[in-house]
């Protein structure tokens, strides 16, 4: 019998299963892969503010520091974004496989047990209590747990099971490719970005430099996309870094459909991609899923201290993760349908419009000079900027 038992060791898992094991809860968490952090389906950036709030940074696991944005314009113009005002992919690069691995350790070190290559397939909930079926390399078996805390990604069994609405439409999932590339010239200094419909509809393309090469991927919207995301991340590469190597890929999906109204069932909470807490603008996810895991495991001790597990209790979970960061994916996600209706020709004409010698240069001041430039652009969306 568990308190807690939390299905998926990403960042968001992991420091869900920290903070209860730290408040002397009895914690269970299980990752299906055999090897956590792996594989890596993620540019690996966050902001030092992000990373410094939950963990003391560690030279093993951060890759390289960078000092800003750079984001291109579809015509090739630059705007630079200083690190403070580049949002919560900039400041850091991760070693996600190290990283993810260091915050299951921390888990364990506080009293969590971990099991790794251990899928949840089943759960059954009964008399306020929740079994939750295991599967590991042919051995089964069930434990019971008072909470289920589910951090199982994008595809997420537990939300399914419970029927928390997590449903995506067509145009609140982004389709990525990356690769891992050497023999490409590039400033590590900085992150980068480049925009277009021609070259990502209804996404960005990025470059995150690394201790070796760089992560190089893509983000399209599949729904208005003409082409498959590697066809268009190829053709970019092709034309970019002609000289470059490859010498990783990976997949996967990201959700940006913005806040969604609850992330809780009774004996339930969804935290990190299965709530659906990536930036529906940037795509980002680790800064927000750590925020979540933390607040989730401080309502579920409370949880146990009361002996209450039901949704209507657990909804104060709700009330943390949108009070700190669900308001800005709601205002993030309008913002993001305005984009991807703009054309090129749009995108360059607001990236001429940002004067060399603006005093602060941060998204907001960025978009409010846009907005004196070209009002009609941004009007209906001006509540987001004032």
């Amino acid at each position: 019998m568990y308190d807690v038992v939390v299905v998926g060791a990403g960042p968001g898992g992991s420091i869900a299963a920290k903070t209860c094991a730290e408040n002397g809860l009895k914690v269970l968490l299980v990752e299906k892969r055999q090897e956590i952090g792996v594989p890596v389906r993620c540019a690996e950036g966050i902001s030092r503010n992000a990373l410094e709030r939950f963990v003391e940074p560690k030279k093993f696991f951060i890759s390289r520091e960078v000092v800003g944005a750079k984001i291109f314009a579809p015509d090739g113009t630059e705007i630079t974004l200083s690190e403070e005002r580049a949002g919560n992919e900039v400041g850091y690069v991760l070693e996600r496989k190290v990283f993810d691995r260091y915050l299951a350790k921390l888990a364990s070190k506080a009293g969590a047990e971990v099991l790794v290559k251990t899928t949840a397939y089943d759960f059954e909930r009964k008399d306020g209590i929740v079994r939750v079926k295991l599967r590991r390399m042919g051995e089964e078996w069930e434990v019971e747990t008072k909470v289920v805390i589910g951090a199982d990604g994008v595809e997420s069994r537990v939300a399914k099971f419970f029927g928390i609405d997590t449903t995506l439409k067509p145009d609140g999932i982004e389709s990525c490719v990356q690769y891992l590339m050497t023999n490409i010239d590039f400033d590590p200094d900085y992150c980068y970005f480049w925009v277009g419909k021609s070259i990502a509809p209804g996404g960005y393309i990025w470059l995150f430099p690394k201790r070796i090469g760089a992560n190089v991927g893509i983000g399209v919207m599949p729904s208005i996309a003409e082409k498959t995301p590697k066809e268009y991340l190829d053709d970019f590469v092709q034309k970019k870094f002609p000289e470059g190597r490859i010498v990783e890929l990976v997949a996967g999906a990201v959700p940006v459909c913005g806040e969604i109204k609850t992330a809780v069932a009774d004996n339930v909470m969804l935290v990190g991609d299965a709530a659906r807490h990536a930036d529906p603008i940037t795509g980002g996810g680790i800064a927000n899923a750590m925020k979540a895991g933390y607040y989730a495991g401080k309502v579920a001790v409370e949880a146990v201290k009361k002996n209450d597990f039901s949704a209507k209790f657990l909804k104060r979970y709700d009330k943390l993760w949108k009070d700190d960061f669900g308001k800005e994916l709601a205002k993030k996600r309008k913002l993001q349908q305005k984009l991807i209706k703009m054309d090129d020709e749009t995108l360059n004409k607001i990236a001429h419009s940002i004067p060399k010698n603006i005093k602060e240069l941060s998204v907001r001041a960025i978009v409010l000079e846009i907005f004196k430039k070209h009002p009609k652009l941004l009007w209906d969306v001006k509540d987001l900027i004032f």
